[in-house]
């Protein structure tokens, strides 16, 4: 599931760089004794703190630049010492440590504390001031200095006790010597130090944003932040009421490797595992936790959203008979991964959580069984989770081998959840088909709109649409596709549009299948208001501001546009045919987007499109701008009116544009050229597959109520008249399902001869035309009966002109037969002459016709209907 890339390695990048310093301490060519090199620590600028056994009965701490690759010794004791926590402030001046004591056995009866924290004087190694003599365990932490200072000449220091307290010591330094950094008056350093937190049940650390997040308990559990700002100043900027059980920390207790960035302290017995995640990029905020039950075989975990104003709580059922002690620590692991929270129970179940769509489980992937696996080479309780709210992807810490790995989703394995016929089945279902579909569409969603900057990667779905033609039971792949993706384009101009723009269509519709809302085994419930307050600058201005905007939206009803709203609207315009004011607003969307599509496939004319007018979908891509622009400014007003209409004019050019490209890559896939557009012959095998795949996406894209790209219609008719019997084609027409434009329908009477088979297709065609375009398109078919309907018409048109002045009544078509109903022939010609003498432009309407033409057309009918003529 995960794919990993090693970054470190305390084998290889310390551990051989230690045995050269050893053997060169020793003398000897290689030094072969244990060092038992540990992590201590992981510094906000990437640093990693560790300590080993020197050659010669001591304990050292180095320093591995994770920058330069570089290994460094920052100080020596000289006994075997069991260093417990350890931090460097970015100076290198001063090094504290905490110190876990163990008393020899001769020494037992004097009394003598458990833990000895230590600020030490390393630049150079000189003094050593004592801040701690406690029984319980200290951890120690720098602060971030101002690296915009030129020159720092005061460190702050944290330590975090099992008392349940946190004190923040203000250490002034100064220079001697021009290079000596020491500390000024040291007798006076625990004068300096102040007491931040009280009463604390658990508290954990992030050094890169420098915040605190910590639990008291009253009344009730509250979860608070401190955040350290580079001046040193700090202010509480979040309180959180969290419905905890009351047993949750009966006491604190560190974790023996308590190093990561986040320094999560838990109870020894651990009944509750907590940690807290944030994402700037997101301006989103996770607070996790987990409680095995231990009477059932069932593991309850809680992910608080905060920027969603909500609470998920999952209970998954285990199954099968465990031992209880075992059950009792199943804690699952959480992983944050770009917008997902990866939780994860070795051998049951791994849930990626989409917590930027939480409202429907089906976005969300859950797989389960024992075949389930991150792709770790170690277990999961000895992986401990790195993570900067700047990075998309997280790291992971084996703690046995010492291997750092930068971790992120793998898009084989999702392609193979998409191409698999039953991925991992939900346990306790009895149906595949429940459990196929809801995993289809939330690893295609991850693919897509997670993934989806990777063209390469685009083309293997469009690949398995096209090898999946058919729609699923449950939803349309096709659908979401074209949906999913456009909302990644739009969202990543502007993080607002996540809860308004369009991104499934299982929010359109009206029942739901019970696959996409329930997930066997898996019992969901959702808190909303979770009544976080929040102040701050930063990175907490933008989450106060997202959090109200959920707020907002979710009190609103209808937020999230639909497109099949427009429908009744489309209906209405795209029968007019007269100028309007609203028409010309329609008409300028549509070229604006029509000109930005222009510009982006200037390079790709592969596929015949936008290269003709098509009125239907001219005012449906305008329409559609109209209605989004529309809903924007309603619930985005602070957007503005120039962005707004770039987002929405960029998201219907990108519509058009992207099912180009899928009509590009099925034409790439199947290699068709120029002669897959001739009318005359039938089409291939390859040929019919792409029509196939074509008429879904006409089927797909029409049932969302969504704009083609001009041309689109024309290519789908084309090969809808070569892949089909004609009866089959015409049933088509008939249904609505296929849209006849001109452009199709001029090809389609000059292209193809008059068979008695394609004469009879012609007319069929002629009859379910609009008598405008029927005339229209009579023009264009060279044929004695369309040159006998342009006759009439043209006789009509004059005569009607005639008997305005004349008082003649002319008595109209008789559509019957082919019999005119007129005057000799002779008689009507001369009359038709005269009308045209005097006529200023005879030829005004019908060009190419006139009395001689008339003359001549109708003694062609006449012969043919005496049988004297063929047609």
């Amino acid at each position: 599931m995960l794919q990993l890339e090693q970054q470190f390695d305390l084998h290889t990048d310390v551990e051989s760089e230690i045995f050269r310093k050893e053997a060169s301490a020793c003398r000897v060519t290689e030094y072969t004794g244990a060092v038992d090199a540990r992590i201590l620590n992981i510094e906000s600028d990437g640093g990693i703190l560790y300590s080993w056994k020197g050659a010669t009965g001591t304990t050292r701490i180095g320093k591995y630049n994770s920058n330069t690759k570089q290994n460094k010794l920052l100080y020596s004791f000289d006994k075997q010492v069991c260093v417990s926590s350890c931090s460097l402030n970015m100076e290198e001046t001063l090094l504290a440590v905490s110190l876990a004591q163990n008393a020899p056995a001769e020494e037992r009866l004097r009394p003598m504390s458990k833990c000895l924290t230590l600020l030490i004087e390393i630049h150079p190694i000189n003094n050593t001031k004592v801040l701690k003599a406690v029984d319980c365990r200290v951890k120690v932490q720098f602060l971030h200095q101002d690296t915009t200072r030129k020159s720092v000449l005061e460190s702050h220091l944290l330590l975090l006790t099992e008392d349940g307290y946190v004190d923040l010591y203000h250490v002034l330094l100064t220079k001697q010597e021009g290079y000596r950094v020491v500390m000024a008056n040291p007798e006076r350093l625990a004068k300096t130090v102040e007491r931040i937190v009280e009463d604390l049940s658990w508290v954990q650390w992030d050094g890169h944003t420098q915040r605190l997040y910590f639990l008291t308990r009253k009344d009730k559990f509250i979860m608070r932040c401190i955040q350290f700002y580079s001046q040193h100043s700090c202010e509480t900027v979040m309180e959180l009421p969290l419905d905890l059980p009351a047993n949750a920390f009966p006491t604190v207790k560190f974790v023996s490797l308590g190093f990561d960035h986040y320094h999560v302290e838990r109870p020894e017995e651990e009944p509750l595992r907590m940690i807290v995640f944030t994402n700037r990029i997101e301006r989103s905020m996770c607070i996790c936790y987990s409680q095995p039950l231990q009477d059932k075989q069932e593991v309850l975990y809680t992910v608080v959203l905060v920027h969603k104003d909500c609470s998920k709580m999952f209970k998954v059922s285990l199954g099968g008979e465990q031992p209880r002690q075992e059950v009792a620590h199943h804690h699952p692991l959480f992983i944050p991964m770009g917008y997902y929270m990866l939780v994860y129970l070795q051998g049951h179940f791994l849930h990626c959580i989409n917590t930027r769509q939480e409202e429907k489980l089906c976005h969300s992937l859950f797989l389960s069984g024992p075949d389930v696996d991150l792709g770790l080479q170690c277990q999961a309780a000895e992986v401990t989770v790195l993570h900067s709210e700047e990075e998309s992807c997280g790291r992971l810490l084996d703690l046995v081998s010492g291997k750092i790995h930068a971790a992120e989703l793998s898009s084989a394995y999702l392609l193979q959840i998409l191409r698999s016929e039953t991925p991992s089945r939900c346990r306790s279902s009895s149906s595949s088909s429940s459990t196929v579909h809801p995993q289809h569409l939330a690893a295609l969603h991850c693919l897509l709109v997670y993934m989806g900057n990777d063209p390469s990667l685009e083309l293997q779905i469009i690949e398995w649409l096209c090898d999946n033609v058919i729609a699923f039971e449950s939803f349309d792949q096709i659908q979401e596709f074209i949906l999913a993706s456009l909302y990644r384009i739009s969202y990543n101009k502007s993080v607002s549009l996540d809860k308004v723009l369009p991104y499934s269509s299982v929010f359109d519709m009206k029942d739901v299948p019970v696959c996409l809302l329930e997930i066997p085994g898996v019992l969901c419930s959702t808190e909303l208001h979770i009544k976080a307050a929040l102040k701050g600058k930063g990175f907490w201005t933008e989450l106060q501001w997202n959090t109200e905007r959920t707020k907002y939206l979710d009190a609103v009803p209808n937020p999230r546009y639909r497109t099949s709203h427009i429908k009744a609207d489309w209906d209405k315009l795209r029968s007019e045919r007269k100028a309007s004011s609203h028409m010309n607003h329609i008409e300028e969307n549509t070229k604006k987007v029509l000109s930005m599509v222009d510009t982006w496939c200037l390079d790709k004319k592969l596929v015949p499109l936008f290269q003709e007018e098509d009125h239907q979908q001219r005012v449906l891509i305008g329409l559609t701008v109209d209605k989004l622009r529309e809903h924007l400014n309603r619930h985005l007003p602070r957007l503005g009116k120039k962005k707004t209409d770039s987002l929405v004019v960029c998201y219907v050019a990108k519509l058009l544009e992207l099912i180009r490209h899928m009509l590009e890559s099925v034409w790439l896939k199947y290699e068709l050229g120029p002669r897959a557009l001739c009318l005359k012959q039938q089409a291939s095998s390859a040929e019919w597959s792409v029509f196939h795949f074509m008429f879904r996406i006409l089927e797909a894209t029409r049932g969302l109520c969504l704009p083609f790209p001009p041309g689109f219609h024309t290519l789908v008719a084309v090969f809808a008249v070569r892949c089909l019997p004609h009866h089959i084609f015409l049933q088509y027409i008939d249904h609505g399902f296929l849209q006849l434009t001109e452009t199709f329908l001029s090809r389609l009477m000059t292209d193809l001869d008059n068979s008695d088979a394609n004469e009879r297709l012609k007319f069929s065609i002629l009859k379910r035309l609009p008598e405008p375009m029927e005339q229209r398109i009579y023009h264009m078919w060279d044929h004695p009966v369309s040159s006998a309907s342009i006759s009439r018409e043209y006789v009509r048109s004059l005569l009607e002109k005639h008997d305005k002045n004349k008082g003649f009544a002319f008595t109209g078509r008789d559509k019957s037969s082919f019999r005119p109903e007129f005057l000799p022939l002779s008689y009507l010609a001369k009359v038709l002459s005269d009308i045209e003498e005097q006529a200023l432009n005879p030829f005004e309407e019908q060009e190419n016709v006139d009395a001689s033409f008339v003359e001549e057309t109708a003694l062609k009918q006449t012969l043919i209907l005496l049988g004297f003529e063929e047609k």
